[in-house]
């Protein structure tokens, strides 16, 4: 931690940032004006994740991190919050049940608004613009006064990351959570699904298993962990000004933690090692991730590591595999083998999503359901093989019925995509694809479960 500050990443190159706002100075006052704003969340909180991604990182329990690509202003209703917590939530129970291990939830939610994108500008005809960057700064509509970078837009998601946590937590301790709620509204997705024969049994088993411990007394009221869940918050750092604002001395520990959300990550185009994401993570002690594509080699992660997570503390660090179905099985083992032979303690997961992404004949942009599948299959695969614990899957999806990504029990087809798609930004699953990939997982899950070991240890 030698000459780190909540500051210090200002003297390193920074990518993905917007530059071009027309008044510096009121950047500055709003930046200013957010680090008077109470905590977003707790470094109490923050360290019982982190103890819990710990046991991730022993094997012992599974993460299931998703939400929306990108939050936005004008969709912004509890509807949706609720029913991408409670997609979350039956998700998390069909996976413990198949897994036998218990799912760490963490949402994508309350703070995710800023996305880098591959181009700085966009063209629509004979006009050409600054890209949508996500609502935290800028507008999706394509005019000059929607596209200037707005400083005042911080504040606006402070306030909506605010009124979002707020709901969280209610929904997470206030009975919403209870495992036979959450299990009711599962059957009801299975009885309407037309692959319904193929979920039936793993429902029977939950059913059974909730009756058995009814019947010898372990109820919502003798056992309240049965009515409430732990659930966490996540987005990616992008935006460092506001990151910095928000990062505090725990009065406890005496440690310096951002307090916008419990995990924060490192996407895949600002993991420079010289650079200001790298720089600024690497002080802060919330649970952090670093996204990892296909250019990723086995020295590159490990130098990674040894800025990120010098002490090598289980739960510190998370690394997120994104190579895409067609690239996984050739990049993949040589980077777990890589942190194994080095005694590294990270947690593996996988994006399933943006390796998988393409554009429709008609012009959408899109992902195949069952591209999807194969990576998150491959992955539980390769890491078994390699003696790695496959520690997770981390998802763009939303609890609303969206027709945004191909496949599925439904079979979307691209000429499906215009009646629903109403992302700011990347395609995600919808309520009844992210429910149908979590069945299929299990599946993979127990099958896998059922080989003999081969792990010499939980990697």
């Amino acid at each position: 931690m030698e000459h780190w500050t909540p500051a210090s990443w200002r003297s390193k190159p920074g990518k993905h940032m917007p530059t071009d706002y027309p008044d510096l100075a009121q950047v500055t006052k709003v930046e200013q004006m957010l680090r008077g704003m109470p905590p977003l969340v707790f470094a109490g909180e923050a360290r019982r994740l982190k103890s819990l991604l710990g046991e991730v990182a022993e094997g012992r329990a599974f993460l299931l991190q998703g939400g929306d690509c990108a939050e936005s202003f004008k969709e912004f209703h509890a509807d949706n919050i609720r029913d991408t917590f409670r997609l979350i939530l039956q998700m998390a129970v069909v996976l413990t049940f198949a897994g036998g291990k218990p799912v760490v939830k963490v949402g994508r939610m309350a703070g995710q608004f800023a996305k880098p994108r591959s181009s700085p500008l966009e063209t629509q005809g004979e006009a050409t613009l600054p890209s949508y960057r996500g609502d935290i700064i800028n507008a999706m509509e394509f005019s000059p006064e929607s596209r200037t970078p707005d400083p005042n837009r911080l504040l606006q998601a402070y306030a909506q990351s605010a009124a979002t946590l707020n709901l969280l937590r209610a929904f997470a301790t206030g009975g919403y959570a209870d495992l036979h709620n959450i299990h009711r509204w599962t059957l009801g997705f299975v009885a309407g699904s037309p692959q319904a024969a193929r979920y039936e049994e793993l429902s029977k088993r939950i059913s059974e298993s909730l009756a058995f411990m009814e019947a010898i007394g372990v109820t919502p009221e003798s056992h309240p962990s049965l009515h409430q869940v732990e659930f966490f918050t996540s987005h990616e750092g992008l935006l460092l000004g506001v990151e910095e604002a928000m990062t505090r001395v725990d009065s406890t520990s005496g440690e310096w933690y951002d307090t916008s959300a419990h995990l924060l990550w490192i996407g895949e185009r600002t993991r420079e090692l010289d650079g200001a994401h790298v720089e600024f993570f690497r002080g802060i002690r919330n649970p952090i991730g670093v996204k990892c594509g296909p250019t990723m080699e086995g020295d590159d992660i490990l130098r990674l590591m040894d800025v990120l997570n010098p002490k090598n503390e289980p739960g510190r660090l998370t690394v997120y595999g994104r190579f895409g179905s067609e690239k996984i099985a050739e990049r993949l083992p040589r980077l777990l083998r890589a942190t194994k032979a080095d005694g590294r303690s990270l947690v593996w997961a996988i994006d399933p999503m943006h390796g998988n992404t393409l554009t429709a004949a008609n012009g959408y942009k899109t992902r195949p359901f069952d591209r999807i599948l194969s990576e998150v299959k491959s992955f539980v695969e390769i890491c078994e093989a390699e003696g790695v614990h496959p520690g997770g899957v981390h998802l763009e999806m939303t609890g609303q019925n969206v027709t945004e990504c191909l496949g599925g029990a439904r079979a979307l087809t691209e000429g499906d995509l215009a009646d629903r798609y109403h992302t700011h930004c990347d395609p995600r699953l919808n309520g009844e694809q992210a429910l149908e990939l979590a069945f299929l997982v299990a599946e993979k899950l127990k099958e896998e479960g059922a080989r003999p070991a081969k792990r010499a240890s939980a990697g």
